[in-house]
């Protein structure tokens, strides 16, 4: 196992820079496309409806395969990484976007209200009196969507990506170490989430308690 530690700590490197990335994605995407749905922005919330369902309901492995196998045929070449990145970007601002809709839709109308009446203009609006109340009322499900994303990195050894899944299989069929390759993957993928969990309960408390949650017991 000792001799085997390199090559999964490249691994998870590889997976932590590639999942990032796609869940930094995620969170941009998903936060346009809330915004869209819950201003009822004409066209475009059509089409970003039509986009969370079919990200939604179909799985991470298809929409690899699709964009690595398909869409250079079409004309668009496209590297295993990038592939890897924006599958996760997109398959995560599905579920981001449903994250900060539901927020969003939990923000008291008073709120719009009262803001409008002392003047602010819609950005002022959502800078400073929507977003924080939608992001901490959204923050359990955007913890969990997160931790979802980087589980689904496990998929990306289909597409000839040397993540720890590809590592692990690879030793597996060289050396039949079975065991000893599973306990590693288990240890790196708990490396890789476990901080992310443990993070993620301690936001959701402070912020339970902080000035948008509900009042200290």
């Amino acid at each position: 196992m000792a001799e085997y530690l390199p090559l999964f700590w490249q691994a998870m490197l590889l997976t932590l820079r590639i999942g990032w990335v796609g869940i930094l994605g995620a969170i941009v995407l998903g936060l346009l496309v809330a915004m869209v749905v819950h201003f009822k922005v004409p066209v475009l919330r059509q089409i970003a409806g039509a986009y969370v369902e079919l990200f939604r309901n179909t799985p991470l492995l298809i929409q690899l395969f699709f964009m690595y196998f398909a869409l250079p045929r079409l004309g668009v070449p496209i590297s295993a990484e990038a592939c890897g990145m924006l599958g996760l970007a997109l398959l995560g601002g599905a579920y981001m976007a449903e994250s900060f809709r539901a927020g969003l839709e939990a923000v008291e109308p008073i709120q719009f209200e009262s803001a409008q009446a002392l003047g602010m203009t819609r950005w002022q609006l959502m800078r400073h009196v929507v977003l924080p109340q939608a992001v901490t009322l959204s923050i359990q499900s955007f913890v969990a969507n997160v931790i979802f994303l980087l589980k689904e990195t496990s998929v990306f050894s289909a597409i000839s990506l040397l993540d720890l899944m590809f590592v692990a299989k690879d030793l597996i069929g060289l050396y039949y170490k079975t065991t000893e390759c599973l306990v590693l993957l288990v240890i790196f993928y708990l490396i890789m989430i476990l901080p992310v969990s443990i993070l993620g309960s301690y936001v959701e408390r402070r912020l339970r308690y902080g000035s948008f949650g509900p009042a200290r017991a």
